[in-house]
């Protein structure tokens, strides 16, 4: 039903009394009213009239009723244009559009064939001066249904409506472009047809992803680049997924063709030291200089085949960018995610992306997302897709535009993407554009796509590509002729002919590391430099500077007395020489800021602590201002950055993966706020974290903080999943530690910015430790120490010692306790700190230090089919050894607190009893 109908049957009287309410106060009128009033006033404040008066004026008289009554209708037929005008484009090259009910005849707003030559002043809404009903209908149609349909109404910002109709005003929201743009476009679009030829005809049957139905996105994106440089941006981030990939590295990226061709060829690679990936995966940092001279830094991200998990790395390397060079104008790193239209609709990461866009933590200045729209997903039709009408309906979410546009017109895509850069350049916003193509294949070369969708195919075979349609146009216009367009694609298959012969002269395939401008002075490391000591002490004079900053809230503001106590207590701690955890690693965050490097962490509840102990961010009582005190550090050279996210794992993790992708001296940590809950982000933990620098060359240092004990608090809220992480561990490629002191927390933390190498970092961080007796440390030990490995016992005496059991984490304490309880002087509780990589002639130290032992154990709290259980008997085989744990269980732990605490003594008296033993 139209939402205008109402208005057939109005009187013109009441039309003005409500008008006059709208003018005094809008939020008084009902809101399809008041929709409806503002998009009349647009047009009427550019051009300077003020029909409103008219419209008093001739309903007080009853003069004119019937032709005011048809302004209104016109004013109806403009916005039914505005809102519903993409439903009847023109934007499918091969397909035609699904019928929408009501459409925009005339007879739908009270109007009809006899009313085409009356002039009606509602044009000036338009921008124009009164004109005849048919000249208005020209417009519309020019500017909402022909190549490009946009969707904009939705966007409830005034500002951004206004600006939007002000531009597509122009020249009717089509192209303008000079002989010479048309000339540019068509040599992209010729790079970009003649590529994938070429790739068909000599690497037959092998997969490439190719671009064919969508390559007007070459002029495109080179277009939006040219335009940026001129706009001030610097750095052009940009993530996509496998199709077109190929293209654009060569196209745009201008990744040398003899690397490709290398890649396709099969070669191995230069170094021994990573396995790479497939060539449809790799990313690129290079350095294009535009038409103008301007100099601009652009990046491919690398990525898996998992589609749109790019999209959040991307955004944190244009945070960290912005965060390390602009600070101030965030509108000089610009991001770009290339989607396809089944994953944009279909995986819920590209939503936790969409609802970072306008977050502190995670804001960058706006996204141009640009949707390769095949109008299928592998075998699936898009009605099956989706339920939403367009796959790029995410975009309300943040109330974005989106601009649909005919893939087959690269005028009117070039156009589009100029218009989504301003967009974003003025307002600091998301925008999408659905590039409505086909793809010319299969979801691969070799797959057959006639047996899902036969009718389609047969279409797209006698289809022209986008090349050939545009050199016609601009033949038939007479800027080019044939032979025009015969030479630019010979002389380009020259060079790639050219470029082929001398890459089958190399041996080998080279493989440049991403973002390698950030990395300089960084060097890989096998897993023997990563057990090497690192030297993270820290002048005792300078902990006591730090201590007075962070234990100390501003005296002229006031805070509930509960936070006053807490960050006293630091002092009082630190006086007394016994630190807690919260406050070894608050130290260890200001020891690492007057070094000079920076520190962020975010993740869910992050700026207190999901167990309160961290309390980064303190609020006034009455103001809830907030206070960082590690922000008030004197001689702080480093910036922190703490935020609390949004409640996702999967995009803040690939966020803050890609901050530290492109930041080595930023201490960049994700916390969950249980363990367990970082398998909602499982796939960037398997395809990115643990093999990015195996596969694409790429170092890492991301800290995942995963809180994990067994407390009695459920399945859910005890293990952190330990087994999975060293299930993924291997060679060099990170480290995993358990850590029960807070000066090894300490030190640990440190290390991790002290190397000059970065591997990604997994601690397994605790929750009743935090205020545990036991668990605290020296201030000599923090100032004067260095990470352990492993903590050998220093309670007892070694000769006498039958015993010896090793362990990790919280579980210590537990044995600890039952062994002063049983008064067992003869068992020996051994730490292993890091279990990953596993310190294995550390090991061999201590066990040689037993010499009466005759009894080894590892014990630990998880059950036997999870914890380190399984990664010990892969990787510990000094000694014969026995197992003390539960039983195997499907569940991580049990939900009746007493029978969890039961299974829990079970698991330490087999510590102390060999006939308990666990096989």
């Amino acid at each position: 039903m139209d939402r205008f109908s109402f208005l057939n049957a109005a009187h013109t009287q009441f039309f003005a009394d409500l008008y006059e309410q709208y003018t005094q106060n809008p939020d008084s009128v009902e809101p399809s009213w008041r929709a409806f009033f503002q998009g009349f006033d647009f047009g009427l404040e550019s051009s300077g009239e003020y029909i409103g008066e008219q419209i008093a004026a001739e309903a007080q008289t009853g003069t004119g009723s019937e032709k005011l009554q048809k302004e209104f209708n016109v004013l109806r037929l403009i916005d039914g244009y505005r809102t519903r005008g993409h439903l009847f484009t023109k934007t499918n090259p091969v397909r035609d559009r699904r019928v929408y009910a009501p459409n925009l005849d005339l007879e739908h707003f009270g109007l009809g064939a006899i009313d085409l030559e009356t002039v009606f002043d509602a044009a000036r809404v338009l921008g124009k001066q009164p004109c005849s009903l048919k000249q208005i209908l020209v417009h519309l149609q020019n500017m909402y249904c022909q190549h490009i349909g946009i969707e904009y109404m939705h966007m409830e910002n005034p500002i951004f409506v206004n600006w939007v109709q002000e531009r597509i005003n122009q020249n009717d929201n089509q192209p303008n472009f000079n002989a010479e743009q048309k000339k540019h476009i068509l040599g992209k679009l010729n790079q970009a047809v003649s590529f994938e030829n070429f790739l068909h005809t000599k690497y037959v049957g092998q997969k490439r992803f190719s671009l064919e139905g969508g390559e007007s996105l070459i002029p495109a994106l080179d277009a939006v680049i040219e335009a940026a440089a001129e706009k001030g941006v610097e750095h052009f981030v940009m993530g996509m997924a496998h199709r077109g990939r190929l293209n654009t590295l060569a196209n745009i990226f201008e990744k040398p063709t003899q690397d490709i061709f290398s890649e396709f060829d099969g070669k191995d690679y230069d170094k021994e030291y990573f396995d790479g990936d497939v060539k449809y995966h790799l990313g690129l940092t290079s350095e294009r200089k535009t038409k103008s001279g301007k100099k601009i830094n652009i990046n491919l991200a690398p990525n898996p085949s998992h589609l749109e998990t790019v999209g959040a790395v991307i955004e944190g390397i244009s945070r960290a960018k912005q965060d390390k060079y602009f600070p101030d104008d965030f509108s000089k790193v610009l991001p770009i995610a290339v989607h396809g239209d089944a994953a944009v609709a279909g995986q819920g990461i590209v939503y936790e992306i969409v609802q970072m866009a306008l977050l502190d933590g995670y804001k960058t200045g706006g996204t141009i997302h640009i949707v390769i729209n095949n109008q299928v997903g592998f075998t699936t039709n898009y009605l099956d897709a989706r339920s939403s009408t367009y796959c790029t309906d995410i975009a309300k979410v943040t109330l974005s535009p989106v601009l649909h546009v005919n893939a087959d017109d690269s005028e009117a895509v070039v156009h589009a993407m100029l218009f989504a850069l301003d967009f974003r350049m003025q307002f600091g916003r998301d925008v999408f554009i659905d590039l409505l193509g086909y793809r010319k294949y299969g979801h691969n070369e070799g797959d057959e796509p006639r047996f899902t969708q036969p009718v389609l195919y047969k279409i797209i075979a006698r289809h022209k590509n986008p090349r050939d349609i545009y050199a016609e146009k601009l033949i038939t216009d007479g800027i080019i002729d044939a032979a025009y367009v015969t030479k630019i694609e010979n002389d380009y298959k020259a060079k790639l002919d050219e470029n082929l012969q001398a890459s089958r002269k190399k041996d080998k395939t080279i493989i440049k590391p991403f973002l390698q401008d950030e990395w300089k002075g960084f060097v890989q490391v096998s897993d023997d430099e990563m057990l090497k000591k690192v030297d993270t002490k820290f002048d005792r004079k300078k902990l006591d500077q730090i201590i007075e900053t962070i234990a100390n809230l501003p005296s002229d503001k006031k805070f509930i007395s509960k936070i006053q106590k807490i960050v006293s207590d630091r002092k009082t701690m630190y006086d007394n020489n016994a630190l807690d955890w919260g406050t070894a690693e608050a130290l260890a965050y200001g020891t690492l800021l007057t070094e000079g490097y920076d520190v962020r962490i975010s993740g869910q509840d992050v700026e207190r602590g999901t167990f309160s102990h961290r309390h980064a961010v303190v609020k006034v009582e009455d103001s809830e201002e907030e206070v960082i005190l590690l922000n008030q550090l004197k001689d702080k050279k480093g910036q922190f950055h703490i935020y609390n996210s949004f409640l996702s794992e999967y995009g803040v993790l690939g966020f803050d993966y890609g901050y530290a992708l492109t930041n080595p001296n930023a201490l960049t940590i994700w916390e969950a706020q249980f363990g367990d809950f970082s398998n909602g982000a499982q796939i960037m933990i398997d395809q990115y974290i643990s093999c990015g620098e195996d596969k694409w060359n790429n170092q890492n240092g991301i800290v995942l903080l995963l809180p994990h004990g067994y407390e009695g608090q459920g399945a859910e809220h005890s293990s952190a999943r330990m087994e999975r992480y060293l299930q993924l561990c291997a060679r060099h490629n990170m480290y995993v530690a358990d850590c029960t002191t807070p000066a090894n927390f300490f030190h640990l933390l440190r290390r991790q910015m002290k190397t000059k190498f970065r591997k990604p970092l997994v601690v397994f961080s605790p929750k009743s430790l935090l205020r545990h007796p036991l668990c605290v440390s020296t201030v000599d030990e923090l100032a004067k120490g260095e990470f352990q490995e492993t903590i050998d016992d220093t309670g007892v005496d070694k000769k006498k010692v039958k015993t010896v059991v090793f362990c990790t984490g919280k579980f210590y304490y537990d044995i600890l306790a039952e062994r002063e309880n049983l008064g067992r002087n003869d068992v020996a509780l051994v730490r292993i700190e890091q279990l990953f990589p596993l310190p294995v002639e550390q090991l061999k130290a201590i066990i040689k230090s037993y010499p009466k032992a005759d009894d080894f154990v590892w014990a630990q709290e998880e059950p036997k089919n999870m914890g380190a259980y399984s990664y010990m008997l892969m990787n510990f085989d000094l000694v014969p050894w026995r197992l003390a744990s539960l039983k195997a269980y499907a569940a991580p732990a049990a939900g009746s607190h007493t029978r969890d605490r039961r299974r829990h003594a079970d698991a330490i008296r087999m510590v102390f009893d060999k006939n308990l033993f666990r096989s």
